[in-house]
């Protein structure tokens, strides 16, 4: 087998989840998604936002990554 520096893709089958949200949380996320218009020049769907959100979110937690790493390294 070659010697690559890319290693194999990750899994990247999309996961469908629904949820229910509060109307102020609507609210915000429209206006995330207007302002997110503004500054790129491109209008996206909120739901099209939202997964890049999350995984923002969940990277600059530093508590949830060493969290993460502790576990896997407990495996």
């Amino acid at each position: 087998m070659p010697d690559l520096k890319l290693g194999k893709l990750p899994d990247r089958t999309p996961i469908k989840l629904a949820i229910t949200i509060t109307p102020d949380l609507q609210a915000a996320l429209q206006a995330y998604a207007s302002i997110y218009a503004q500054a790129y020049g491109v209008e996206e769907p909120v739901a099209d936002l939202i997964p890049a959100m999350l995984a923002a979110f969940l990277e600059s937690d530093r508590g949830f990554v060493r969290a993460r790493e502790a576990q896997r390294n407990k495996q």
